[in-house]
């Protein structure tokens, strides 16, 4: 169990997942036009493998390692003794949830290398947000998620994201509201438990 705060972020993680691919490539850059006025086969490695391996990093990297991470924490999970009744993974977080003990595990995209258990006790609130904006027939969403708040940290954990505004009866919309409904169900339950 972990009695430190949650932390959704680790600022030096973000700052390098983004920063040392654009370093490299433009350090390559620099390396291409100072060194291979003429091109060759040295200024096309220069100027095309490292920006090609930083758009891979971007797209698939980080993907790659938190899901690395999720199932490592799940392992370990296992080997505690902790039942992980109900699992929800999202993009950004994964939460997962043992009914029977009260607890509660997170992991954060954005801060993959600490993992979080915790007593569902701590949880202070929980809620599911449809997202509805517009009255009338203009009322649509283009993400549903359920929100809960670990020592003041509010945490949203998407259950349903688009780049269109779908309406509020689409199948999308309503199925992101059940799921929302059911992980909101789950932690009040958790939290009742460890209470």
């Amino acid at each position: 169990m972990n009695n430190e705060p949650v932390k959704k972020i680790n600022a030096m993680y973000l700052i390098s997942y983004i920063g040392i691919p654009l370093l490299c490539t433009a350090l390559c850059f620099w390396l291409g036009y100072t060194f291979f006025h003429d091109g060759g086969l040295g200024a096309v490695a220069l100027f095309l493998v490292p920006p090609t391996l930083s758009i891979l990093w971007w797209v698939w990297g980080g993907k790659l390692l938190f899901k690395g991470k999720r199932k490592k924490l799940m392992r370990e999970l296992e080997q505690s003794g902790f039942i992980p009744n109900h699992t929800f993974d999202s993009d950004i977080c994964t939460v997962i949830v043992d009914i029977e003990h009260g607890k509660l595990a997170i992991l954060f995209f954005w801060n993959p290398f600490q993992s979080y258990v915790l007593p569902a006790s701590r949880i202070e609130k929980i809620w599911t947000d449809d997202g509805k904006t517009g009255a009338g027939f203009l009322a649509g969403s283009s993400r549903v998620s359920f929100l809960f708040t670990v020592d003041g940290i509010r945490i949203r954990v998407n259950t349903f994201t688009s780049n269109k505004r779908w309406r509020m009866d689409s199948d999308y919309i309503l199925t992101g509201i059940s799921k929302a409904d059911l992980m909101v169900g789950v932690l009040e339950e958790a939290k009742r438990r460890a209470s």
